[in-house]
C-alpha cells in the first residue's frame, strides 16, 4: 500500500455565485512543498482580487492552469501529493476538493483544515513573495519547479511585488525576474517597471493592431473585458434597464461648509484620518436618510413590495485600474465624522490597492460618487443594482454667486441625485435634495433637519 495519495484542488466557490475566475499569479510550481493554508494562488473575481490558500499540506504535482486562465468553479487547477491517511486507502486513489460541494473561500478566511494542526498566520500589512513562473510556452511545469528548487530562496525565483505593481508588469510584458528591486525592503517598485517597459504613465491595453498612418495598416484597439469591469458593464445595463431612473440637480454655496471642515481639520481630536468634503456630504447623507427613507431602500421585484432599512450601508464609488468599484461603509449612520473618514478611507484605499474582499462590496444601500475630483460639474449617475439612490458630487469651483444681496466669488458645487422611480416620486426626491443642500451651504441647519 502506497504511503502517499494524490489529491486535486478545484476552483472554490468565492462566494455571492461567482462562477469563473482568472488566474492571476501562482505562488507554488511543481515540485514544492507546501503547508497546510499557504497562500498557492491569486485570482480575480468578478468582485475582488482573492489568495487562495492550500488546503493541504503536501508537494505540488500538477498545475493545470497557466497565468491568464479563465476557470470556472469546479474545474481543476492543481494537484498535491500528501500523506495517505493511517486507515487503510486504495492505492492510488485520487480525492478532489473543491468539488462537488462549492466552498466559499474568502480572503482571510482560509480553507478548510484537514489536520488538527492549527495554520499559520501571515503578520498583516507583510509582503508576499512571488515566485515567477516562466512565460515560455516551451518550459514545462516540472521544468520551472526543478529549476525553482535549485535556486536559492533569495534569488531570482522569489520576488517581492505588491498585487498592483505585478499587474502593470504583466500589462506591460515586464518579467519581473530581469528587474532589480528598488523599493523599500527589497519591493519591486511601480516605477522599476515603468523603467523596464519603456513607458512614464499607466500602460496602454492590449491591441490586436497599432494605430499607423500608414496604407494598409489596421487603426484599431480591441480590449478584452474580464474580472471587475465586465461584471460591472453587466450590472450597469441590468441597472439601466431595470430600474427607471430619474436624475434631479442643485447647484450649492458650499462655501461655509468648506470653511467648517477648515476649522474641522485644525481640531487635535480629529486628527489621523483626511476630513474631505466627501467625509462630510457622507455624514450628512447617513443622518438625512433617516427622514428620507424611501431613498434608503430597495425595490423587491419578486413580492413587489419596497423593503426599507434601518441602517445605511454607504457605497463610495472608486476608479480603479480594474474599473469602477463601489466598496461599503457598513453602520455609516452611527459614525462619527472621524470614524467615517477613517472607513471611508480604508476601503477606497483598498479598492484601489487591489486588496478589496467581497465582504467589502456587498450589501449597499445608498452610494456616492465624486465625479469632481475629475475636473467634472454634473452627471446622472447609474444606480447600483439593488439600491434606490446615489449621489454624484461635482467639482467645487469659485464662481459669481448672490450672496446677502450682492454679487461676490463664492465655492460652488453641482449635486445630482438619481432615483428609482419606481420607488421614489419626484417631490420625495426633490425635497431630498434640497434638504442636502440647505445643510451644505449652511452647516448649522442640521440642527434643524435630524
Amino acid at each position: 500500500m502506497s504511503d502517499t495519495m494524490e489529491k486535486l484542488f478545484n476552483l472554490p466557490d468565492l462566494g455571492e455565485g461567482l462562477t469563473e475566475s482568472e488566474i492571476l499569479s501562482w505562488k507554488v510550481a511543481v515540485g514544492d512543498t507546501v503547508e497546510l493554508n499557504q497562500v498557492i494562488a491569486e485570482v480575480e473575481t468578478a468582485k475582488a482580487i482573492v489568495e487562495l490558500p492550500s488546503p493541504f499540506s503536501g508537494v505540488v504535482t500538477k498545475v493545470f492552469e497557466p497565468v491568464g486562465s479563465v476557470v470556472n468553479v469546479g474545474n481543476p487547477i492543481i494537484s498535491f501529493e500528501v500523506p495517505a491517511p493511517t486507515r487503510p486507502a486504495g492505492a492510488g486513489s485520487v480525492a478532489v476538493v473543491g468539488a462537488p460541494k462549492r466552498q466559499p473561500t474568502l480572503v482571510g478566511y482560509g480553507a478548510a483544515v484537514e489536520s488538527g494542526n492549527r495554520p499559520a498566520r501571515r503578520r498583516r500589512g507583510a509582503a508576499v513573495a512571488e515566485r515567477v513562473a516562466p512565460e515560455d510556452p516551451s518550459i514545462t511545469c516540472s521544468d520551472a519547479g526543478q529549476s525553482n528548487k535549485n535556486q536559492d530562496k533569495r534569488g531570482v525565483g522569489y520576488l517581492l511585488a505588491r498585487p498592483p505593481v505585478r499587474k502593470l508588469a504583466r500589462d506591460l510584458h515586464v518579467d519581473l525576474a530581469n528587474l532589480r528591486p528598488t523599493g523599500s525592503g527589497g519591493l519591486i517598485s511601480r516605477e522599476d517597471v515603468l523603467r523596464a517597459g519603456g513607458s512614464t504613465g499607466d500602460p496602454e491595453p492590449d491591441a490586436k493592431s497599432t494605430p499607423s498612418g500608414e496604407p494598409g495598416m489596421a487603426r484599431e484597439h480591441r480590449v478584452q473585458v474580464r474580472g471587475i469591469r465586465k461584471a460591472t458593464a453587466t450590472a450597469m445595463v441590468a441597472s439601466a434597464f431595470t430600474a427607471p431612473h430619474v436624475s434631479v440637480f442643485l447647484s450649492v454655496d458650499v462655501t461655509e461648509s468648506m470653511a467648517l471642515l477648515d476649522r474641522l481639520r485644525r481640531m487635535p481630536h480629529l486628527e489621523g484620518p483626511k476630513l474631505t468634503i466627501t467625509t462630510l456630504v457622507g455624514k450628512i447623507v447617513s443622518m438625512l436618510l433617516a427622514r428620507h427613507r424611501t431613498l434608503n431602500s430597495r425595490w423587491d421585484s419578486e413580492t413587489g413590495e419596497i423593503v426599507e432599512f434601518d441602517f445605511v450601508n454607504l457605497g463610495i464609488a472608486a476608479a480603479t485600474g480594474r474599473g469602477l468599484m463601489v466598496p461599503v461603509v457598513h453602520e455609516a449612520q452611527v459614525m462619527d465624522l472621524k470614524t467615517l473618514a477613517r472607513e471611508i478611507g480604508e476601503v477606497t484605499t483598498a479598492a484601489r490597492e487591489g486588496k478589496i474582499v467581497p465582504a467589502q462590496l456587498l450589501g449597499g444601500t445608498f452610494s456616492i460618487s465624486n465625479i469632481g475630483v475629475f475636473g467634472v460639474d454634473s452627471g446622472t449617475p447609474i444606480l447600483p443594482p439593488g439600491q434606490t439612490g446615489i449621489l454624484a458630487m461635482g467639482q467645487i469651483r469659485k464662481l459669481p454667486w448672490e450672496f446677502r444681496d450682492e454679487v461676490v466669488l463664492r465655492q460652488v458645487m453641482t449635486l445630482s441625485l438619481s432615483f428609482d422611480h419606481r420607488v421614489v416620486d419626484g417631490e420625495q426626491g426633490a425635497r431630498f435634495l434640497a434638504d442636502l443642500g440647505l445643510v451644505l451651504g449652511d452647516p448649522g441647519a442640521f440642527i434643524g433637519l435630524v
